[in-house]
């Protein structure tokens, strides 16, 4: 890893960037913090922190994208949108890195905050491993709008070429986000736990913002694909074991086999349209399936390690929000 004195962050007042920016700050890297609206509390006071008010969606960003990149070694590029509203996945994931290409210069490197959900796991089996050389999803098969959106995402990036690392984060946990969708569904009170002997593709951020730091820090090389989840991976069980333990949510679970409800969702597969999401199969397969997720190529590319155990990680995370 070599030196880099300043570093350009997009999508710093989420959840991502706030902590990608920390962990820039913990090294000593001056960081210009981009950000639409919220920014974090402490920024004010630290004259390593030079925030940059701007909407990427916008294409007036660009000339200011361009006169802030000045002087940096890297971007990391964490701003996009997370749920499934199409026009909004157009403006703030697809628009947004247009704009912020349109300003990067050519020699810079560019770390992209990918996700796992861009892998076809209608193409892998339970059991099976997925890893950077698992099967992409096509737009057409992609399980959902998020996924197709991070899919052209990628697309975009890999167009422009390197230097360019793709970062494929899992489920990003932490203070304030203690919980996560890869467990089942709600129907009050209860849970409805899918149950597998899988583990779940966790990622504490602070663990990612470190990583996504040390990508800046590093050549790839080209174009470099690395997968990002923790080394201490729960399974559902333990997950929400330790999550009521600390939490006392959920109070009420009822563990349904993951073979058994993909049995329902086919049997359901005629009006699988007007579903919700676990009952459609891309879906429930992208959540659900028992799969083990390695983080060999992570620590081999950028080293590391968690900081604790996945318990310690939970504890810290629901400390942290009280």
């Amino acid at each position: 890893m070599g030196a880099l004195g300043r570093l350009l962050i997009t999508g710093a007042g989420g959840f991502i960037g706030r902590a990608t920016v920390a962990a820039a700050r913990a090294r000593g890297i001056e960081v210009v913090a981009v950000a639409r609206r919220s920014v974090a509390p402490g920024w004010a006071e630290d004259d390593g922190i030079e925030v940059l008010r701007a909407d990427l969606s916008d294409p007036a960003c660009v000339n200011a994208l361009s006169g802030a990149m000045r002087g940096c070694g890297a971007v990391i590029h964490a701003a996009a949108h997370l749920g499934g509203d199409d026009a909004a996945l157009r403006a703030d994931t697809l628009l947004a890195t247009s704009h912020l290409l349109d300003a990067l210069p050519p020699e810079m490197r560019l770390v992209l905050v990918s996700s796992i959900a861009v892998y076809d796991t209608m193409a892998l089996s339970p059991g099976d491993v997925l890893d950077e050389d698992a099967p992409l999803n096509t737009p057409a098969g992609a399980q959902d709008g998020y996924s197709r959106a991070k899919l052209a995402q990628e697309g975009l990036c890999a167009a422009r070429g390197g230097p360019l690392w793709m970062m494929r984060p899992g489920a990003v946990y932490g203070p304030g986000r203690s919980w996560h969708a890869l467990n089942g569904f709600w129907a009050g009170p209860l849970l409805v736990r899918i149950e597998s002997d899988g583990a779940l593709p966790l990622c504490h951020v602070d663990h990612l913002g470190r990583s996504l730091v040390s990508a800046a820090m590093t050549d790839p090389g080209g174009v470099r694909v690395v997968n990002v989840v923790d080394d201490d991976l729960p399974t559902r069980a333990r997950f929400c074991a330790d999550h009521r333990r600390l939490t006392g949510w959920p109070k009420a679970m009822l563990p349904v086999p993951y073979g058994a409800w993909l049995g329902v969702t086919r049997a359901l597969r005629p009006i699988s349209g007007k579903l919700p999401g676990l009952l459609r199969e891309p879906v429930l397969r992208a959540r659900m399936m028992p799969l083990s997720y390695p983080n060999h190529a992570l620590r081999e590319a950028l080293g590391g390690r968690d900081d604790a155990p996945f318990s310690e990680m939970l504890a810290r995370s629901v400390e942290g929000a009280a």
